[in-house]
């Protein structure tokens, strides 16, 4: 029944997404479907959803019996509700009138978009344990591939820290074929090759995108068995466990965006659109914007870095303060059991050193915010890598030990978690931070929600722990509307749909020191990958030649220390990135060029608002690559209007149509090996 049912409303519903979801999204500066489109999507949305028995796109396992056997027999009620115009939410609620079991789904549908997205919740409303919960899935379903073709799944790598990570990747399901993904072993939610927590699954001429939000450790299995039919499933990778008297535990956040057509680069821009119209972080409604950063000075109040960098002409939007370098840390270090350069992992007293800093940051804080600069200050509350710091003499009854530096705060205890909202809150308040950035360095949290499981209750430590931090994270933004958070976790190890809707990651991988391996190619290839699904990302770099520099644009930029020697290198770079970060960031994306690792090969890449007739192309000849020439056609212009462009390397600009721009095609031409362009154009109106 539940495969007849999905085949019949796939079929209905792609039949009836046509190309007006194409032309709609490639010609509007705001994806606006036609009402036709929504009734498509609402159809999906009851049949799944609402209707009085329906094929729901979620599981478990309880008591023994499945989901599907027991959902349709329990007690059922359905609350719908409009939070804005755009969004529609309808919650389900279950009732297991012999458990006390409570399953709720909240899902959301859209009305702008062709997207879904869900929820779903467990809560023991009785006053003893349930029988057991294992094998829950937030997202469950089964397709057949159009004509009986193949599907084909399209994606990227996670970080690893490799020139190779946010690689993408085009991978066939062929019938008797199984495809697990999963992050590395670590808890970190885009960690590793397979960590990637974001699909888009193309059947024939259409296709969906799958998105899993989960700051855990999750997986998703793409199986396709001897008949053609693919059956898709995402959860918390391990749930085998009964449930106290009023516990909740919950599947990650599952999203859903339909597509019409071949096209998978337009598919991917209509996921980009969809991201900055209802994913990306927003305060007082105004999206996050492009942000040019430096660190500040090391020593005590020390505003000699900023001064040097405005002295230069050179207006940064954010100064940070990261751990520190060995000893040097911000917060006080108990000589724990890291030495030398590894001395900052002495982590859990979360004070500032009142010998380095014995004023706070507030003198800081205050003088740069007087120059309309914010202040970015790195913490790293999770782990406890000091068992002599205030945690760990205070409340080791906090930690859960077993990561590979040191304890776990455990953000699953309500007490600990309580206390983590405070003080880190009263730090916001009274140093002037505007920006909380948290990091997760080492193996990651999994180790120790392993070990901590009793044996009856496998993935519940994980599970109270994941909810913690989100309302941690939620607690800061609530009780300091003006905060933003940026997502490190090693890099870009924790970049799933959860995390992305309150952070943004200032640092998308730590693969960016000079002493890496193929540095230059590896970022240009990780801009490459990475821009199919976040339009905001970050990342720092400490070359000064023309061509590594532009190698590291993108919506969040910032370099090494500043000297004499390359302050004229960092102000053209920060006015070149300034000029461009904005279609970076919420402009189309397009690549020019096959992606390639290769130095005998070019890469390049096209941004387009075609809402604002303006747009950038990036192109990179490598240092074996013969050709000192590259013709590339671009995208999303109107082929009757007139375009001025510029080179920045070359004086004068020149005019082009946007029919030949498209078919003809531009020359771009690098005669330096390796080199770097970037071309402007803009509508002539």
């Amino acid at each position: 029944m539940k495969k007849s049912y999905w085949l019949k409303l796939l079929s209905c519903c792609f039949g009836l997404l046509s190309v007006l979801i194409l032309m709609s999204f490639r010609n509007k500066g705001d994806s606006v479907l036609a009402s036709a489109d929504m009734k498509v999507k609402s159809g999906w949305v009851q049949i799944h959803l609402l209707n009085k028995n329906p094929i729901l796109p979620f599981s478990f396992i309880y008591d023994g019996k499945s989901s599907a056997e027991l959902l349709n027999k329990w007690e059922k009620k359905i609350e719908t509700k409009k939070p804005d115009k755009d969004r529609t939410q309808h919650h389900l609620i279950w009732r297991d009138g012999t458990t006390a079991l409570e399953v709720h789904c909240i899902a959301i549908e859209y009305s702008d978009y062709p997207s879904v997205e869900w929820t779903v919740y467990f809560r023991n409303t009785g006053s003893s344990n349930t029988p057991v919960l294992r094998d829950i899935q937030g997202l469950d379903a089964q397709l057949l591939s159009e004509n009986k073709g193949e599907f084909i799944l399209h994606g990227i790598k996670g970080d690893f820290c490799t020139a190779d990570s946010y690689g993408p990747y085009q991978l066939t399901l062929r019938p008797d074929f199984t495809k697990i993904f999963s992050p590395s072993s670590s808890g970190k939610s885009s960690d590793g090759p397979d960590g990637w927590p974001y699909f888009n699954l193309q059947m024939g001429n259409k296709g969906i995108i799958f998105a899993v939000g989960w700051p855990g450790q999750w997986a998703t299995s793409f199986t396709c068995d001897s008949s053609n039919h693919l059956t898709i499933k995402a959860g918390q990778q391990l749930t085998n466990l009964f449930l106290k008297p009023q516990e909740e535990i919950r599947t990650p956040l599952i999203a859903m965006l339909f597509w019409q057509g071949s096209d998978v680069v337009a598919s991917q821009n209509l996921w980009r659109r969809y991201y900055l119209a209802h994913i990306i972080p927003r305060i007082n409604g105004i999206r996050q914007q492009p942000v040019m950063q430096v660190q500040m000075g090391g020593a005590i109040e020390d505003t000699s870095n900023i001064r040097a960098f405005l002295n230069a002409g050179i207006r940064p939007d954010i100064s940070w303060r990261d751990a520190g370098g060995g000893q040097n840390t911000w917060y006080p270090n108990h000589n724990g059991p890291y030495k030398g350069d590894d001395a900052w992992l002495n982590t859990g007293t979360w004070n500032i050193d009142p010998k380095r800093y014995p004023n706070g940051f507030s003198p800081y804080t205050d003088w740069i915010h007087k120059l309309g600069i914010d202040f970015v200050l790195w913490f790293e509350p999770e782990r406890v890598g000091d068992p002599n710091s205030w945690l760990g003499r205070n409340h080791p009854e906090w930690l859960l030990p077993g990561t590979s530096h040191g304890s776990l705060l455990n953000e699953g205890n309500p007490v600990a978690l309580e206390w983590l909202i405070n003080h880190v809150d009263s730090l916001i308040k009274s140093q002037g931070i505007d920006w909380y950035r948290e990091d997760m360095n080492g193996g990651g949290p999994l180790p120790a929600w392993r070990k901590n499981d009793p044996a009856e209750r496998q993935g519940i430590t994980e599970n109270l722990y994941v909810q913690g931090h989100l309302v941690f994270w939620d607690a800061l933004k609530q009780r300091n509307p003006k905060l933003r958070i940026d997502a490190c976790a090693s890099g870009g190890r924790r970049n799933d749909l959860e995390t992305m809707r309150r952070a943004v990651p200032l640092l998308r991988s730590d693969f960016q020191w000079p002493s890496m391996e193929n540095i230059i190619k590896g970022n240009q290839g990780q801009t490459y990958g990475l821009s199919f699904w976040l339009p905001f990302q970050g990342t720092g770099t400490y070359y000064y030649d023309l061509c590594s520099m532009r190698s590291f644009y993108m919506a969040g930029f910032g370099m090494g220390e500043l000297t004499p020697e390359n302050s004229a290198a960092q102000r053209q770079a920060y006015a070149e990135c300034r000029k461009i970060a904005p279609v970076m960031l919420f402009g189309d994306y397009y690549p020019l060029t096959p992606y390639s690792l290769q130095p005998d090969k070019w890469i390049g890449w096209q941004f387009n608002r075609f809402d604002q007739g303006y747009g950038i192309i990036q192109v990179f000849r490598r240092e074996n690559c013969d050709e000192n020439s590259i013709q590339v056609h671009l995208f999303g212009l109107k082929p009757e209007a007139q375009y001025e462009l510029t080179n920045f390397d070359i004086t004068g600009s020149w005019k082009m149509s946007g029919l030949e721009l498209m078919e003809k095609g531009l020359t771009v031409e690098i005669r330096e090996r390796p080199g770097a362009a970037i071309v402007h154009y803009r509508e002539i109106r």
